[in-house]
């Protein structure tokens, strides 16, 4: 069962978190702000109103009738303060109501009798209401505040982050000049340069760990020329026979391993140029094809004019007509669209391995499509395509049912994809891998 992921950005997560955080904060301080200013204007309401009633109940005992509003024993007055009073203690009581807070004051008179004043206070329940909406405004003007510098300092680290993989993309592309903490760039200094030293210490490593294997595996072909040379000539030699026929056969094949490893090497070390000439397409692939391959069938779609190195384009095809022979089943058809050359063969497909990372030396893929072989035929295409400046793409023709039959294919497809300019330097275009 498939898992849902949710992808976003680490700009976003940045001011989702600032955002959330400002939020907490500035509705516990609202609250702890509105609590308290509520509590100091009803305190200030019970001493105004505490005043109010001792006030009129000594002119009230000096005029006998109390003014201002208040009633001797209030049917209405609240019975906890009533007992409170007639026990000889003055007080104040609370009511809430939608006017606003309700503010009873009681005192004690001499003959027995309870003096009460009631009073509603609009005014503190207008202040409350306009602290609230302003404490609203702020923490709304707070969290979208937060909410935009969350942006402009993820946004700071999303792009140095963004300028540090495609510097990784690019050292991953082959290129050995770029070094992620020069893209990263920028004034301040954070975990993105630990980050940039810690890929460019690897990649540097990694590119002196390939070139010391690149320059034994050139030291070791070249110093096996001059034998296997001398072997091919003692061949030569030795008396007709079924026996001498399996040397020399041994002596070639190893001496045309020992070329392409040297080849491999060559087009490794990336100082490889080609040497361009216009050439019709169309015309030039039938001629080699043919002259490779008589039972393959060409078909020019649309030929034009390329400028490109015929030797290095001969070889590739050469390469990709091999591997149709030698792992696929016949016919073989090469198509030529333009810039474009399609090499097809219908038998079981390129391996999954293949299609996924690329031809690898000496890995003639699965079972199906192995047997003879070093596997460096399409290694050694897809580096004389990065020397064209051109691109090699590989993908497999799903079979009729194949989406039935799991790794089920009615051929592979080479396609060569000439660039419309000439190539300014050794691999200026990347090598890409279809998927099947």
């Amino acid at each position: 069962m498939r898992r849902f992921t949710f992808r976003t950005g680490i700009r976003w997560k940045i001011a989702t978190a600032i955002a959330a955080v400002a939020a907490l904060v500035v509705v516990a301080l609202s609250l702890v702000v509105h609590s308290g200013a509520r509590a100091s204007m009803l305190n200030s309401a019970r001493e105004v109103q505490l005043d109010r009633v001792q006030f009129i109940s000594r002119n009230a005992e000096a005029r006998g009738k109390p003014p201002m509003g208040a009633k001797i024993n209030d049917p209405d007055l609240p019975a906890e303060l009533r007992e409170k009073a007639r026990s000889g203690r003055r007080g104040t009581y609370i009511q809430e109501s939608p006017k606003g807070p309700e503010v009873w004051a009681a005192v004690p008179m001499g003959n027995g009798q309870v003096l009460s004043l009631h009073t509603t206070f609009k005014e503190s329940a207008k202040l409350v209401r306009d602290l609230d909406q302003a404490l609203v405004v702020g923490s709304l003007t707070a969290v979208v505040a937060g909410a935009a510098l969350g942006v402009l300092i993820g946004g700071q680290i999303s792009s140095r982050l963004r300028k540090a993989a495609a510097a990784a993309q690019r050292v991953a592309h082959g290129d050995p000049d770029v070094r992620v903490r020069d893209a990263v760039g920028g004034v301040v200094r954070d975990e993105t340069d630990d980050l940039a030293r810690a890929v460019d210490a690897m990649a540097d490593a990694l590119q002196q760990r390939l070139e010391a294997e690149r320059r034994v595996t050139a030291d070791i072909a070249h110093e096996l020329r001059t034998p296997v040379t001398g072997l091919l000539t003692a061949a030569e030699l030795l008396p007709p026979g079924r026996p001498t026929e399996l040397v020399r056969d041994r002596a070639q094949a190893l001496r045309a391993l020992v070329e392409d490893v040297l080849e491999v090497a060559r087009l490794d070390s990336a100082s490889e140029r080609a040497e361009l000439q216009d050439v019709a397409l169309g015309e030039f692939v039938s001629r080699r094809v043919t002259a490779l391959m008589p039972e393959a069938s060409v078909r020019v779609v649309a030929d034009e004019i390329v400028s490109t190195d015929p030797r290095r384009l001969e070889r590739i095809l050469g390469n990709l007509l091999a591997n149709a022979a030698r792992y696929g089943q016949p016919p073989v058809q090469v198509d030529i669209e333009g810039r474009v050359v399609r090499v097809r063969d219908h038998g079981p497909g390129f391996p999954e391995a293949l299609l996924r990372e690329g031809p690898s030396r000496f890995r003639t893929g699965s079972t199906d499509r192995a047997g003879v072989g070093h596997g460096l035929g399409l290694t050694i295409a897809e580096g004389q395509a990065r020397v064209l400046g051109a691109r090699l793409t590989f993908r497999n023709v799903a079979a009729p049912g194949g989406a039935d039959r799991e790794g089920a294919a009615a051929g592979a497809v080479a396609v060569l994809w000439l660039p419309e300019h000439a190539p300014t330097a050794t691999g200026s275009f990347p090598i890409i891998q279809l998927p099947g």
